[in-house]
């Protein structure tokens, strides 16, 4: 399947909160994340975990955005925006662009995050 509908796929699991689910069908085994925070995961065992963490602390999505999806070749760029109180009584309100480097099994190798801010 192509680049290009793959993303758009992940993208959409993604705009409606399942952002667990995603990183479960979408991500080799082998895939690597890092993100404008410094935190880094190196496998997809350990980015599931991180996103269940996450999601389980989520105490109200106020909004998730799905701006733009550019391809070109095997690598991908979507454009999000998050709004989330969380369950300590934070906000999270993140503008970001997902890079993700795609291999020939049409799995995520490479996932990096951006501030758009």
């Amino acid at each position: 399947m192509e680049i290009k509908s793959l993303a758009a796929q992940m993208d959409s699991i993604v705009s409606k909160g399942a952002i667990v689910d995603a990183v479960k069908q979408f991500f080799a085994q082998n895939a690597t994340t890092s993100d404008y925070n410094g935190v880094a995961t190196r496998n997809k065992q350990q980015m599931v975990e991180k996103m269940e963490g996450f999601a389980g602390a989520i105490a109200q999505v106020n909004g998730i955005t799905h701006h733009h999806t550019i391809v070109d070749g095997n690598v991908s760029a979507s454009e999000f925006t998050f709004d989330f109180n969380m369950k300590d009584d934070s906000k999270i309100y993140w503008h970001e662009i997902i890079r993700r480097v795609w291999n020939d099994e049409g799995k995520v190798i490479q996932e990096e995050y951006f501030n758009a801010a």
